[in-house]
């Protein structure tokens, strides 16, 4: 694996500067004293041990405050995510899979159960990717878990992962009961084992994400996410031969111009859609499939609810592949939705490291899935995030720019993102508060990204920051 990177160790990677750190995870916080506290039976001491411990609780709290907003720390501990499928009728959407839950009364309950139990096998049948513990130290750290600062890493393999389910396996793939299991569903997941040989690894992103400020033990946001697949998809493209592309699909980061408008809704070019899947089939044919990723902030603080609508309308797209995100301050990988609330796939359970063979059908792979169905309220969700859409070939491409449109046009002047044939430098954004930031700064003239825990104090909401 480490030829895909020192063969292309020639490439630049020129977004450096453009590091979202807006939803990065903060550090926990611990109040034990540990070596601080002093033992001792005399009065002094212990006198001098509660002040050590509470000048410690104290600096550890500064520094909390300091890399990111206790808000989001409290919301972090204190979240209000719930279990289960409430008692509600309407439809689920689950990556553009309708559940009807019970669309008449005169259908009965069985219909309802029926609906229910296949939602259930269904988001069971995702693939989860958690925290392990136990692999071999990343590089020249010493980190051998992730646990603390990995969610979004795992979060965005969970969303490639049924991406790849998706290319190979077709979207009414279920999980067998029984074993053997299919031998695409094993190679899928040794792709995203913890180690250096594993394409798909957080070791190898890492290593690709190294432009954008990754490393072992700090945290990332959606933007810099998403153009880490693409630099590692990248470098797999220039190592592997054709035919044997663990991604077999272009990757395409929408993030607005970089030599046009900078801030507003960004725009998915067609012709640069059309450019990434000649460049991955080395000019051979003209459309490949395609993995689209949109990194979007959609308010300050809280999400703003001019979006949510069109949130919710994503995942009625049959080329919906979800959105990395979700708490605010601690990645999730959210699948579905049902009225006002988001399902979601937590990654922040800890689990040790499993090796899965390539070629083993009989591997134990139950802790890559999840029968706990989490959710939480649309309007709680971080506002930085990313959505993620797949499309197989040509035509089902421009389905989803149809859908995209439509779905733009009715967003009352608030679209997550537009569809345009090819770039126009001359356009202006379409969201007039996202001229000036909120620092004042004419984001035209800045590349600058303004962190959440900085945007506090500030009611505009509505404004756009710079991807």
């Amino acid at each position: 694996m480490k030829g895909f990177f020192e063969r292309a160790a020639a490439s630049k990677c020129s977004s450096k500067s453009l590091t979202d750190t807006s939803s990065r995870c903060p550090p926990s916080v611990s109040s034990d004293p540990g070596s601080s506290t002093i033992r001792s039976d005399s009065p002094a001491c212990e006198k001098k041990a509660i002040h050590i411990r509470h000048n410690g609780w104290t600096a550890a709290v500064k520094k909390a405050v300091a890399i990111g907003s206790m808000r989001r720390l409290q919301e972090r501990v204190l979240g209000s995510s719930r279990t289960g499928v409430s008692s509600s009728t309407s439809d689920i959407w689950l990556l553009g899979v309708c559940y009807k839950i019970s669309q008449d009364e005169s259908l009965g309950d069985a219909d309802s159960s029926n609906g229910l139990a296949a939602f259930e096998q269904d988001f069971s049948s995702r693939i989860l990717m958690t925290y392990r513990k136990g692999f071999n130290a990343i590089g020249d750290s010493k980190y051998t878990s992730d646990v603390g600062w990995g969610c979004m890493l795992r979060s965005s393999q969970m969303l490639v992962a049924q991406v790849l389910l998706f290319h190979r396996l077709g979207r009414s793939w279920r999980k067998p009961l029984q074993k053997s299991l299919d031998r695409e569903y094993i190679e899928i997941l040794h792709f995203f084992g913890d180690s250096e040989a594993s394409p798909f690894s957080i070791n190898n992103l890492l290593q690709a994400g190294n432009a954008y400020d990754l490393a072992a033990g700090s945290w990332v946001g959606p933007y810099a996410m998403c153009r880490t697949w693409e630099t590692l998809a990248r470098f797999i493209r220039e190592a592997t031969d054709l035919e044997d592309q663990p991604l077999p699909m272009a990757v395409y980061v929408v993030s607005g111009d970089e030599d046009g408008e900078r801030g507003g809704a960004p725009v998915l070019c067609i012709e640069d859609a059309s450019r990434h899947c000649l460049e991955f089939s080395r000019g051979q044919v003209s459309w490949t499939p395609i993995l689209l990723l949109v990194p979007l902030v959609l308010g300050l603080d809280k999400i703003n609810p001019r979006y949510i609508p069109s949130l919710q309308a994503t995942f009625m797209f049959p080329q919906s592949l979800g959105i990395v995100g979700g708490k605010p301050g601690a990645s999730t990988y959210i699948v579905g939705v049902q009225d006002e609330k988001a399902f979601f796939l937590d990654p922040h359970d800890v689990q040790p490291v499993v090796s899965v063979s390539s070629d083993n059908q009989e591997a134990d792979t139950s802790s890559y899935h999840c029968n706990i169905i989490r959710h939480i309220p649309l309007d709680s969700i971080d506002p930085s995030l990313a959505i993620g859409f797949y499309c197989r070939d040509k035509d089902d491409f421009d389905d989803f720019c149809c859908r995209a449109s439509n779905l733009a046009n009715k967003s009352n002047g608030a679209p997550l993102f537009t569809v345009a044939q090819k770039h126009n430098l001359s356009k202006t954004s379409s969201h007039p508060e996202s001229s000036v930031s909120t620092d004042g700064i004419r984001k035209e003239d800045s590349f600058a990204v303004v962190a959440m825990s900085d945007a506090e104090g500030h009611s505009h909401e509505d404004e756009w920051q710079l991807l």
